[in-house]
């Protein structure tokens, strides 16, 4: 009897081994074989788009239902990313194999009061610790996520409280720059509880100090540092001056000259969205979310062509190894295999 149980139990155990092999085998299968929808075109300006993004690449949709698609950011540490739903108060998350669902709620407003408009986190990015950092609409601040809960970062400036922070990048050093336009506000400009007469980009340096760096911009949207450093890109969403600026970045933090980089008053009549999100690879080329879809520039500003979308494209960002281009189209969240690679935070 002894034997009989021995010889059973070491063929449940073999059973048991092969069936979890087998398991496993399907579910690499399962995502190996994934086939997404693709949309969109790309437009090529110039030869120099051929090493950026290889002939024959689609752009996929990963997934759709969402009201106004934004701030993706890839987590290294995750293997996944998360991008917010702005008019829907949510930050989801989307893993290979397991699709999009639902990460944060409540992610940029947390008042009592119903209200409308777009209350929830935009841009998104992780700290040096792989914290996620999010721009609060609603709550009309900047924030760390804890494990104790919401941490402000950025709430004020000289006593006035922010419009609405709509995107954020570290510098290397440790400081944060941020955007604020008055999107999360009902009213926008109009607003009675806009207690700002302008729309800023602004520095939290890692004491926490706020400084506004410039107010030149009607709408500053979406913000990326060259790979140097030296210049900090941001786009301005105003459809009567519709363009990306380029700042020198001084020795201690603040902005100096500035120029356009790129102006695209005449194309964002013809072509939906704004220029909103962008960010940079490691050769300086600014892929850019604006009028058509996602703008590709050299880092002297001449178009290479275009990620053309077919909707107002909102953000974009590097995952995976560096080389996945996730980017957020209005209801959906696509991405596309690129042959050059940028820095995840």
């Amino acid at each position: 009897m002894k034997t009989i149980l021995q010889m059973f139990g070491l063929t449940t155990a073999l059973l048991i081994a092969a069936s979890a092999c087998l398991g496993a085998e399907k579910q690499k299968a399962q995502k190996q074989t994934i086939t997404y929808p693709t949309i969109g075109t790309i437009e090529r300006h110039d030869p120099r788009l051929d090493q950026l993004i290889p002939p024959g690449a689609k752009i996929e949709k990963l997934a759709e239902g969402y009201s106004w698609s934004e701030g993706p950011v890839w987590i290294s540490r995750g293997g996944y990313l998360l991008f917010s739903d702005v008019p829907r108060n949510s930050v989801f998350k989307w893993m290979e194999g397991e699709g999009a669902s639902a990460y944060l709620a409540n992610s940029g407003y947390t008042g009592a009061t119903p209200r409308g408009g777009e209350p929830g986190s935009n841009g998104l990015t992780v700290d040096s610790s792989g914290r996620l950092v999010l721009c609060e609409h609603g709550n009309r601040r900047v924030s760390r996520l804890n494990r104790q809960g919401f941490e402000t970062l950025a709430q004020y400036y000289e006593f006035h409280r922010l419009n609405s922070p709509n995107d954020l990048v570290f510098k290397s050093n440790g400081d944060l720059y941020f955007t604020d336009p008055p999107y999360g506000l009902e009213g926008n400009n109009a607003d009675p509880k806009k207690e700002l007469l302008f729309n800023g980009v602004y520095r939290v340096d890692k004491k926490g100090a706020v400084t506004l760096l410039t107010s030149k911009l009607t709408f500053p949207n979406g913000l990326a540092f060259s790979p140097d450093e030296k210049t900090l890109y941001v786009a301005n969403s105003d459809p009567k001056w519709a363009i990306w600026m380029a700042f020198e970045v001084s020795d201690d933090g603040t902005l100096g000259e500035n120029r356009v980089f790129f102006d695209a008053t005449a194309m964002a009549k013809d072509k939906p969205g704004m220029p909103d999100g962008l960010k940079v690879d490691r050769a300086g080329n600014l892929f850019a979310t604006g009028p058509g879809g996602v703008l590709i520039f050299s880092p002297e500003g001449i178009h290479l062509g275009t990620l053309s979308t077919g909707e107002p494209t909102a953000n974009c960002a590097w995952g995976n190894d560096g080389s996945m281009l996730y980017i957020t189209v209005n209801h959906w969240l696509c991405r596309i295999q690129t042959t050059t690679k940028g820095k995840i935070p």
